[in-house]
């Protein structure tokens, strides 16, 4: 038994030296005023980095989140036209909006994410109404409209990998119109 009250006795002597177990008041007391000049320090760089961050943020955090909701919202919207171009018999246009909406989910979180990484999350989301199923002519305006507003709007985020990700979301729609116009 003496083998482990001399490890322990060497352990609490490791720990009291590193400040990770205190035995009487002086201790509690210095280990407290170090901890909390620690925290004092920590908090001013904190807000100093936050504020920076923040004014980082807000620059062109509405901008590419009105650009990323418009893309959700296109998630959605082409579910709803793939459900209604049935009535019209284009297993063609049927299988281009399926497609469209499986993958167009991972380019826009990959697109997100990666935004996020940078300049920090977005809190500003929008919400679309979803349109009625009219016609194919109707789905195809969408799809322009959408390719269009994406395009007007890239400017809002400089770097070239998100850039890039944004190529990939219109190159997809792109696809999904040339399928929507052309395929029977």
């Amino acid at each position: 038994m003496k083998k482990y009250d001399l490890l322990t006795e060497k352990l609490k002597e490791e720990l009291k030296k590193n400040k990770m177990l205190l035995e009487d008041d002086d201790d509690i007391e210095d280990y407290d005023q170090d901890d909390d000049q620690e925290n004092d320090s920590d908090d001013e760089d904190d807000d100093d980095d936050q504020d920076e961050f923040d004014s980082t943020e807000t620059n062109t955090n509405d901008s590419f989140c009105e650009l990323t909701c418009k893309i959700l919202h296109s998630r959605n919207q082409a579910h709803v036209f793939h459900l209604g171009v049935t009535g019209e018999g284009s297993f063609a246009a049927h299988k281009a909006l399926n497609d469209y909406y499986d993958e167009v989910l991972d380019l826009y979180d990959g697109m997100v994410e990666s935004y996020q990484g940078k300049y920090g999350l977005l809190k500003n989301f929008k919400t679309y109404k979803i349109e009625n199923y009219k016609s194919i002519k109707n789905v195809i305006k969408y799809f322009e409209n959408l390719v269009n507003d994406i395009q007007e709007s890239r400017d809002c985020c400089e770097d070239s990998y998100i850039q890039n990700q944004i190529d990939t979301v219109q190159e997809l729609i792109c696809s999904t119109l040339y399928k929507l116009k052309y395929l029977k």
